[in-house]
C-alpha cells in the first residue's frame, strides 16, 4: 500500500540521519524499498497522468520537512538534514506528522499563510492523499455527479438530437473531420436507436458502422449485438461501434471481445458521458485550476 505522505516524514528524515547530502531521486528510491512498494504501487500515476502518486507524496513530505526546518536543500534537487531535525530523531517520536510539526513556529507560520485561516489548521494529516491529491479526488467527486446529470438529460432527448449528439461525439473524438462528413444515413429504426456510418479518415477510406440505442432500462444483451454483427457482414464491414444509454451484459462484453473477422467497440452510458466530458460535448468548462511550481531552470539561469 502506498504510504500517506504524512507516513513518509519520519522515514525520510532518518535516511538522513548520517547528515550527508543525498540527491532527492536516491531519497525516493529508498523510500520505495523501505515501504516495500510493488511495481504497481511504484509507477500508479496522478489523475493528471503527470506524475507518479508515491512521487508527489514524498515531495509534499519533503516540503513539510523543509518548512519545519528539519532538513535543508543546499543545492538544487538535494537535501540533507539539519541540527533541528537531528534533535528531533534523538526524540525518537512514534512519528512525525503535521501535528508534530506544529511545534516549530515556522512551520506554524507557513501552514496558516498557505490555507489562509489563522484560527483553524488544516487537518491535511488526517487525510491519505497530498494537498494535490485532495484537489483531484475532490474534482471526480463533481464530475462523478454531472456523470449522472449528463445521462439523465441523454434520456430525455428526441431521436434526432440524440443522434446528432453521437455524432457530435465521434467527430470531436478525431473521426470523420466535419459533422456533416462523418454522418451518412442508413436509415431510421424508429425504436429510440440510430443506424449510421462515420469516416474513420478524412478522405473514407475505412468506414464504420455505428449502432446506438437510447434505453432507460435494461441491458443490451448478446442478441442485440449478433444482430448488429450479422448487419455487418451484410454491408461488407469490418467495424462497428455500439452505444446504449445503459450498460452490456456480461455475455454480450464477452462474444463481442471474442469475435475474429468482425471488431465491435462498445460504448456503454458511463463510457458515453466520460467521452463527453474528455472532448467537451454538452459541457462548458467553468473553472480552470492551475496547479504550479517552482521552474528550477529559470533559477538556475538567473
Amino acid at each position: 500500500m502506498i504510504p500517506k505522505f504524512n507516513e513518509i516524514m519520519k522515514p525520510m528524515l532518518e535516511l538522513l540521519k548520517d547528515g550527508n547530502i543525498y540527491h532527492q531521486r536516491d531519497i525516493i528510491e529508498k523510500l520505495a524499498e523501505h515501504f516495500k512498494l510493488t511495481p504497481e504501487e511504484r509507477n500508479e500515476l496522478l489523475p493528471s497522468g503527470q506524475q507518479s502518486v508515491f512521487d508527489n507524496r514524498v515531495g509534499w513530505a519533503k516540503t513539510y520537512l523543509l518548512k519545519a526546518l528539519l532538513i535543508d536543500s543546499p543545492k538544487r534537487g538535494y537535501i540533507q538534514i539539519t541540527e533541528r531535525g537531528e534533535k528531533v530523531l534523538e526524540e525518537n517520536p512514534e512519528s512525525i506528522d503535521v501535528n508534530f510539526l506544529k511545534r516549530f513556529n515556522e512551520f506554524k507560520e507557513w501552514l496558516i499563510s498557505s490555507s489562509g485561516k489563522k484560527h483553524k489548521d488544516l487537518e491535511i494529516e488526517k487525510e491519505s492523499g497530498s494537498p494535490e491529491e485532495l484537489i483531484y479526488e475532490n474534482l471526480e467527486k463533481i464530475n462523478s455527479l454531472l456523470k449522472k446529470d449528463l445521462l439523465d438529460r441523454l434520456l430525455t432527448l428526441s431521436f434526432n438530437s440524440f443522434e446528432k449528439l453521437v455524432i457530435d461525439v465521434i467527430v470531436k473524438m478525431g473521426y470523420g473531420g466535419s459533422f456533416e462528413e462523418a454522418k451518412e444515413h442508413l436509415g431510421k429504426s424508429g425504436d429510440e436507436g440510430i443506424d449510421g456510418l462515420i469516416k474513420q479518415d478524412i478522405l473514407g477510406l475505412d468506414k464504420i458502422y455505428i449502432q446506438a440505442k437510447k434505453w432507460k432500462e435494461g441491458s443490451v444483451g448478446r442478441q442485440e449485438i449478433q444482430k448488429f454483427v450479422g448487419a455487418l457482414h451484410g454491408k461488407g464491414a469490418t467495424k462497428g461501434i455500439f452505444i446504449t444509454t445503459s450498460k452490456f451484459t456480461s455475455d454480450a462484453i464477452d462474444y463481442a471481445s471474442k469475435l475474429n473477422d468482425i471488431t465491435v467497440t462498445l460504448i456503454d452510458g458511463e463510457k458515453l458521458v466520460d467521452y463527453m466530458l474528455k472532448f467537451n460535448v454538452g459541457v462548458q468548462v467553468k473553472t480552470t485550476i492551475e496547479i504550479k511550481k517552482i521552474d528550477e531552470d529559470y533559477f538556475e539561469e538567473l
